[in-house]
């Protein structure tokens, strides 16, 4: 909403404006100041409701056309609203501006207040719309929200190098090595105690873990479906008795599967050396791909396009000539806190407070 100060506007004064010359907006301006003078007592002058915040600024909005200026007149009011309509009936008593007889008709006056209300109004009916759209509470979830608290809740730290672990991977004949604590946490959630992570190892695997998978009558490595998880397994099997490998579907990673995929990708683990032929033949597999490409490339010849030569293109700089009448009036400009705005033919559109 419009502001004169502290104040906030109520109205907004809309009149039309005909002119029968072409005349300027402070010409407009200083006729409805000079010919609205005195009408009135002093408390409904113009320039003195304007002084005191009680109307803003007069702005003028005009256009000339076969001889004649044409336009809107635009007056902000913090006044009540017989006082408003009072200014309204006002300026249409100007009937001249400079040499030229001119007509003012009011053609309304806005109020902002309801304008703001009708506003306020839609935006309730926005959020009615998005409570009513939103979705019901689905008790599955609330579990299973529930459930997986409580599994966060059940993760240890399992030796000195404080590894995340399930509350079973003492007790638990089987032992399942996963790479982080959002692996143990996924699990978890999905009942997969005797689940450990090997996080945290810098460098090199964990001794408590190595010592924890010696009493074990069975040991998992169940890794994320990439290149990186590969090699964790693989590195695993140098230093620890592993047994069986199970990965994460192609691209996907242990945390984020769901429970039936976690029971698939254990139930299709494979013997750790089963995994180990594995990757040699795709190791083998990917040099005779590369071997491949390369010789294929190499007997492909290379054709060098002509070099195209482009014309360059050599930009004129268009220059402006400003009107001495211009230039006097910018001079005049200092120390006014003024701007004058003018359109493409140099002529004077309106004059604006600096801070504005």
């Amino acid at each position: 909403m419009l502001k004169l100060g502290d104040a906030v506007v109520k109205y907004v004064i809309r009149a039309r404006i005909e002119v029968a010359g072409v005349v300027e907006k402070p010409d407009i301006i200083g006729a409805i100041f000079g010919q609205t003078e005195g009408l009135f007592s002093p408390e409904y002058d113009l320039r003195e409701l304007q002084d005191k915040g009680r109307i803003g600024r007069i702005t003028v909005e005009v256009r000339q056309s076969n001889g004649k200026t044409v336009g809107e007149v635009i007056i902000p009011s913090n006044l009540d609203k017989v006082e408003t309509a009072l200014i309204a009936a006002l300026i249409e008593t100007v009937d001249r501006v400079g040499p030229y007889a001119t007509k003012i008709k009011v053609i309304e006056i806005v109020d902002l207040r309801q304008e703001k209300l009708k506003k306020i109004v839609e935006r309730a009916k926005e959020i009615l719309r998005d409570i009513m759209h939103e979705r019901a509470v689905d008790i599955k979830e609330v579990l299973a929200e529930v459930s997986e608290a409580v599994k966060i809740g059940e993760i240890i730290e399992y030796g000195p190098e404080k590894l995340p672990a399930g509350p079973e991977v003492e007790t638990s004949d089987t032992l399942i090595i996963v790479e982080g604590r959002a692996d143990v946490i996924n699990l978890l959630k999905y009942g997969y105690k005797n689940v450990i992570a090997i996080e945290g190892a810098k460098g090199e695997i964990p001794k408590s873990l190595v010592d924890l998978a010696k009493n074990k009558k069975k040991v998992i490595v169940f890794v994320d479906g990439d290149r990186v998880g590969a090699m964790i397994a693989k590195n695993l099997a140098n230093v620890i008795r592993v047994d069986s490998v199970a990965r994460a579907p192609s691209g996907r990673e242990v945390e984020e599967l769901t429970g039936k995929e976690i029971q698939k990708a254990l139930k299709n683990m494979v013997p750790l050396q089963t995994f180990l032929q594995s990757l040699t033949a795709e190791a083998v597999s990917a040099k005779t791909a590369t071997t491949t490409e390369a010789e294929a490339v190499e007997a492909t010849s290379i054709q060098v396009p002509e070099t195209e030569v482009i014309p360059k293109t050599v930009e004129v700089l268009e220059t402006y000539m400003i009107p001495n009448k211009v230039l006097e009036a910018i001079n005049s400009l200092k120390g006014t806190l003024e701007a004058i705005i003018y359109d493409e033919n140099w002529n004077e559109l309106d004059r604006i407070p600096v801070k504005d």
